[in-house]
């Protein structure tokens, strides 16, 4: 700012969906009587890219999710390898744009990324003959977001039988 002082309200290098938010909000209530200015739609636009970006990053974790239920259901040895390079991308992109806001969104939002999630690795796993593998997968949740975004971790693969 000219005078050097920071506007109040979240930063836009430190938190930009909460920033975009509280901009749209800002803008909506700040006083303007000049008619050329289509400030709801400019305020709207803000809004949307902030939950652009939020979506973004619900889809990082639900692409994870999907990962690490085919990691642990399917008895397949081959496509593992290939599941893991999905995983390791989506935590990439959530280690360079999730914001505390954004991780508090996610943590509340994880039960229904993961019927989503559910859903779609279900799908993948019948596709290739493994209904069983698909019925297996739990009703609820069985990761903390902290598993879904530790680059170290991963689930354990079903026990194989000795022949």
């Amino acid at each position: 700012m000219p005078d050097g002082t920071r506007p109040s309200g979240p930063g836009y290098d430190d938190d930009f969906y909460a920033w975009t938010q509280y901009q749209a909000e800002v803008l909506r209530t700040m006083p303007c009587d000049d008619n050329r200015f289509d400030r709801e739609h400019v305020a709207e636009e803000i809004e949307d890219l902030g939950k652009s970006e939020r979506n973004t990053m619900r889809s990082e974790v639900r692409r994870i999710v999907e990962h690490f239920l085919k990691l642990s259901h399917s008895p397949a040895i081959e496509p593992r390898a290939d599941w893991l390079v999905p995983i390791a991308n989506a935590r990439a992109e959530l280690e360079e744009r999730l914001t505390a806001t954004l991780r508090q969104d996610i943590e509340a939002e994880l039960p229904r990324l993961y019927l989503r999630a559910r859903k779609i690795a279900s799908v993948a796993l019948l596709s290739y003959g493994e209904a069983d593998a698909a019925a297996g997968f739990p009703q609820s949740c069985p990761y903390t977001l902290d598993q879904v975004l530790a680059d170290d971790w991963h689930p354990e693969p079903p026990q194989r039988e000795a022949s």
